[in-house]
């Protein structure tokens, strides 16, 4: 897992993620399936179902505090503006607190109770 100690609303964090910037299509961008009338009862596809997320200045992918999406991540220091801001991928905690990272290998759910499933 790439980890980068930050500062962001005048708090001190740790964000960090797995490092797929090729997976990562930003919070309004990657794929998704409607699973009823409800609006925000949506379901995030797995990383196996998409394809190769859109690089630097394509599509969806828009600069965050003047940071743009990293493709590829080689260390901890490519985590950025974007990655905290824009990304799916990118998970953050206090200093000290445990980071837990969202799992693509399988679908995310915005409802999840709503659907049976634990995440």
């Amino acid at each position: 897992m790439l980890t980068k100690e930050i500062r962001a609303f005048g708090r001190a964090l740790t964000i960090g993620c797995d490092g797929k910037c090729e997976k990562a299509f930003g919070l309004n961008g990657r794929p998704s399936v409607q699973l009823s009338d409800d609006e925000d009862d949506i379901c995030w596809l797995a990383d196996d179902e998409v394809g190769i997320a859109p690089t630097t200045g394509k599509t969806v992918i828009t600069s965050e505090g003047g940071d743009m999406k990293p493709h590829p991540a080689f260390s901890g220091d490519k985590l950025n503006k974007w990655c905290y801001r824009e990304c799916e991928r990118c998970a953050s905690a206090e200093i000290g607190e445990e980071l837990k990272v969202k799992d693509f290998s399988v679908r995310r759910y915005n409802m999840p109770s709503k659907h049976g499933v634990e995440q």
